[in-house]
């Protein structure tokens, strides 16, 4: 079943560049919205139930960290995977930003496969190996 997903960058560029990779890497991603900053993205899930957001920390308005400590004030945002999509990516950062709710980070510039890879797991994608090897572990058995 197709996942939707919010894409939040004050970039349009990036955010193009980000909804391309979803495409490329074929992951079975649904409606794809999108974002500027944090209040547009809150708008955006009053409107829209998605199943995972890619989110850049630095933007104006309201920025990423803003965002996330808002949407952990709301028991029907809290739960929504995040991954940070950001330049910025200091251990620290990184850890601060998994306190507050972010389930993964991807650091720009990105490759597709690392956004892939991160995604797989919150879009219920199995990998196809791990399909063929459960199949073949049922037949040595």
């Amino acid at each position: 079943m197709a996942q939707h997903v919010l894409i939040v960058d004050d970039s349009a560029t990036i955010r193009q560049m980000v909804r391309r990779t979803l495409t490329l890497a074929g992951l079975d991603v649904g409606e794809v919205y999108e974002a500027s900053n944090g209040i547009e993205a809150l708008a955006q899930l009053r409107d829209h139930e998605v199943a995972v957001m890619l989110v850049d920390i630095n933007m104006p308005t309201m920025n990423g960290i803003q965002l996330l400590n808002r949407m952990q004030q709301h028991a029907q945002l809290r739960n929504i995977p995040i991954v940070i999509v950001s330049t910025e990516g200091s251990r620290q950062r990184i850890e601060e930003l998994h306190k507050i709710g972010a389930f993964g980070y991807v650091r720009k510039p990105f490759h597709p496969e690392q956004l892939r890879d991160v995604l797989k797991p919150l879009l219920g994608v199995k990998d196809d190996e791990r399909n063929e090897n459960s199949d073949a572990a049922g037949d040595l058995f």
